[in-house]
This record gives C-alpha cells, sequence and structure tokens, in this order.
C-alpha cells in the first residue's frame, strides 16, 4: 500500500541567490521556443539556470507555466525576462514561481526602484499579495515562501543603453538589483558600434558594468555569442554567464544533420 508522504514538497527554491553571493559563477542559456519540452530537454542538460524569454521569444505568458513546470524536476533555476518593469508584469511569474526576474531596458534609478520594488511584498516592495498561486504550494507554504522571499528572489538589471551606464552605481546599490547583466547585442547597437564587441566603448562599458558590480557586493553577467569567450569575460570579473538557446541548439542540431545527410547522399551518386 503506497504511503503519503508527511510533508508534500512544493515549489522550492534552488539556491541560485545563495549560490551567487558564495561567489560562484552560474551558467546558463536563453529558452526562446515557448516550449515546455525544449524546457526540460536544456534543464536536464546541466545549466544552473534558465532564462524564459518574454521579450524577444516565441512564446507569451500563457507558455509560461508549463515550461516552469517541465523545469521543476531538473537542477536549473528558473529566470524569466519580462518585458517591462511594470508591476504587474513581475509579480505574475514570480506567483507562477520563478525564482528571478531580468527586466531589458532599464535606464535609470527611478525605473531601476521600481523594478525591484516589484519584486517584494510591501512595506519593502510593490508586488501584490496572492497566496493560492504556485510559487506558494497553492497556500500551503506561504508564510515561508514570504518570509524567505528576499534571500531567494534573484533581481537582474540589463545594461544595454548608454543612460544606464552613467547611472550604474546608484542601481547596483539598491536592494533587491543583484545582478547588472550585459546584454551585447543591444549595447553595441545602442553605442554605434554594433557587434563590435572589441571596440574600446564597448570594452569601457563592460569594465563599468564590472566595477559597478563589484563595488556593490553584487554581480555582474553577459550573454555570450562564442563560447570561446567565456574565459576572456570571466577572468575580468563576470560571473553569471550565458550563451546559447534552445533555438540555437535546435538550429545548429538540424543545419549540421542536414549537411552530412546531404555529404553522405553525394558521396553515394559519386
Amino acid at each position: 500500500m503506497l504511503q503519503h508522504p508527511t510533508k508534500i514538497n512544493y515549489y522550492m527554491m534552488k539556491n541560485l541567490k545563495k549560490r551567487l553571493q558564495q561567489g560562484e559563477t552560474l551558467n546558463g542559456c536563453w529558452l526562446n521556443l515557448g516550449s515546455p519540452l525544449t524546457a526540460e530537454i536544456v534543464g536536464l542538460a546541466g545549466f544552473d539556470w534558465v532564462l524564459i524569454d518574454l521579450e524577444h521569444g516565441a512564446g507569451s505568458e500563457s507558455n509560461v507555466l508549463h515550461q516552469l513546470q517541465a523545469l521543476e524536476h531538473t537542477a536549473s533555476a528558473s529566470i524569466i525576462r519580462v518585458e517591462s518593469f511594470e508591476r504587474q508584469r513581475i509579480h505574475r511569474m514570480l506567483d507562477l514561481g520563478a525564482e528571478g526576474i531580468m527586466c531589458p531596458r532599464i535606464n535609470n534609478v527611478e525605473e531601476a526602484r521600481k523594478f525591484a520594488s516589484g519584486l517584494l511584498y510591501p512595506p519593502e516592495g510593490t508586488r501584490g499579495v496572492a497566496k493560492m498561486v504556485r510559487a506558494t504550494g497553492f497556500s500551503k507554504e506561504f508564510d515561508s515562501y514570504w518570509k524567505t522571499l528576499k534571500e531567494n528572489i534573484v533581481g537582474i538589471v540589463q545594461v544595454e543603453t548608454p543612460e544606464i551606464l552613467n547611472n550604474m552605481d546608484e542601481i547596483a546599490a539598491l536592494d533587491n538589483v543583484d545582478i547588472l547583466f550585459i546584454g551585447p547585442a543591444d549595447l553595441s547597437m545602442a553605442l554605434g558600434i554594433y557587434g563590435q564587441f572589441d571596440h574600446p566603448l564597448f570594452k569601457e562599458a563592460v569594465k563599468a558594468t564590472v566595477e559597478s558590480a563589484e563595488k556593490a557586493g553584487k554581480a555582474a553577467g553577459i550573454l555570450l555569442f562564442n563560447p570561446d569567450d567565456y574565459s576572456k569575460y570571466r577572468n575580468i570579473g563576470i560571473r553569471f554567464i550565458a550563451c546559447g538557446a534552445d533555438a540555437t541548439f535546435v538550429v545548429n542540431g538540424a543545419n549540421e544533420m542536414a549537411k552530412k545527410l546531404q555529404t553522405l547522399r553525394a558521396q553515394i551518386r559519386n
């Protein structure tokens, strides 16, 4: 006869913030297909964290729940990139069980403060309170979730514009901003040097981001387009590093296999 457990383990945090504070370098990647199947595949691959992209990804808010459920039994922590710093966008994703939120296009301290405030309940923040949600085990673990929220939820501000470069020290010093994350494509485009990641302007922006993060006791992050750049950025102090996406993995795998089969077919004909 099956025995029912005395305590059911509902959605649990995977200690991403604690690991970050302990100085670990954490590896991640993007999920932009909106698919729970690719989310599960990627989650089982061995990444420390994965990011569900609602800014540019193919999925929408309606796809998030199934992706989070697919990731639940993997070791990868779930981060969601929302479209803006609006409070409703943030707390809806947290209610579903996200361990972190990334916000794009932050330009100034006031925008960053609104974003950071949306991560926590009053009086420390402005997040709306709902107990009957997935993050709290549908109310069964609300008290423990609420009391440990600040030590678990990861707040990530993206560095993508020239404006934020003038405000990074103040932004990094805000409570609940844990990571300054460089978006290389947007930042280089905004600086007028798109794709020129060895350009002095881009390198200076990266250096300034790392310095602001370290000064505040926070972490710096970046999305890599080439994994060969990993050591270069890690050696200058970046500890939250992403490379690749589920769409990229599918495209690269499909292209490689099609090319191999075409080559084999041509050899047979010859």
